[in-house]
């Protein structure tokens, strides 16, 4: 999986006014834990880019003052109205421990359905996933292939290798949505061949 570097500095004070001074300045109050220690640092806010506005999966390389980890971001906090990062959690990564993550799917395939006028809608653009880090994806293919239209691929359908899925196997991943239109032409349809076969049974009966 790829990794994104971010450079950090340990913090001396934890209060909520350099908090917010640190913020002002253009830098992440962040935390580090799942090790011996936690470590509170801040690290400038354009690092954080290609971590969080991205739809891929990343580890990260965390620099603080020299000290180096292997970490995966735990939670991030944004501000409710300018959507500046408020906060980041870092978890450490140890090679040996399982860990969990939101990995992108990727739909893998022409459906025909889309061929007969349907549209792919995507239901989930993550999936929770747990394993060792060696063995964690940077992201799940969906086969959309063989999908008509009003088919669908649930999350018990995709085939796992060294990993759990933790979403329930009953939750749609993604699927062809049938056009207004086309709802439409299939119901006339099917009333036209009710019609139909009720014209012929009638015919077929025996005069009394």
């Amino acid at each position: 999986m790829k990794s994104v570097e971010i450079i950090g500095f340990k913090r001396a004070n934890l209060g909520k006014t350099e908090a917010k001074r640190l913020r002002a300045e253009g830098y992440v109050p962040s935390v580090i834990y799942g090790g011996e220690e936690q470590i509170h640092f801040y690290a400038p806010m354009i690092l954080f880019r290609e971590l969080v506005y991205t739809d891929e999966a990343h580890f990260v390389n965390l620099n603080i003052e020299g000290e180096t980890f292997e970490a995966i971001l735990q939670d991030i906090q944004f501000h409710p109205v300018s959507e500046i990062i408020m906060h980041a959690d870092f978890l450490q990564l140890f090679r040996g421990t399982p860990i969990k993550m939101n990995i992108p799917v990727r739909p893998v395939g022409v459906p025909p359905g889309i061929q007969q006028g349907g549209k792919l809608i995507k239901k989930l653009r993550f999936l929770s996933i747990k394993s060792l880090p060696k063995d964690m994806p940077e992201y799940i293919e969906v086969d959309v292939s063989k999908l008509g239209l009003g088919k669908s691929v649930k999350v018990g359908e995709i085939p796992t290798e060294n990993f759990e899925i933790l979403n329930s196997p009953l939750v749609t991943i993604m699927g062809i949505e049938v056009p207004r239109a086309l709802r439409g032409k299939a119901v006339d349809e099917e009333e036209g061949e009710e019609g139909e076969e009720g014209e012929e049974a009638a015919a077929e009966a025996p005069a009394e």
